[in-house]
């Protein structure tokens, strides 16, 4: 049974050419941390593109509000991406509806 105390964070990082990867976990300073290992449990689109720099993260709340966060935000532009990294409260207001209940 899963725990529902476990609060799970939607985070992006930026490689060395600008490019911002986004990713959800429980744990963002851990994650990170992998992503800059470039070990085994590294992304694979984020492997040789160091320097990372971790931009932005906020806590969603349940892993399925994680999971459909992080589907919408793939989704946005590079420019949006870029509003959303400068005024982080930008986030909530375009997904309300993934974050009542956890703000």
């Amino acid at each position: 049974m899963a725990d529902k105390s476990i609060t799970w964070s939607l985070y992006l990082i930026r490689t060395h050419k600008g490019a911002l990867y986004t990713g959800i976990t429980t744990e963002v300073s851990r994650r990170f941390l992998e992503h800059q290992a470039g070990g085994i449990k590294a992304a694979k689109s984020l492997k040789g593109k160091g320097p990372l720099k971790l931009e932005f993260q906020i806590e969603v709340g349940s892993h399925s509000s994680a999971l459909k966060l992080e589907y919408q935000v793939k989704r946005l532009t590079k420019v949006k991406k870029e509003q959303v990294v400068k005024d982080p409260q930008l986030l909530p207001a375009l997904f309300s509806e993934l974050f009542l209940g956890s703000l």
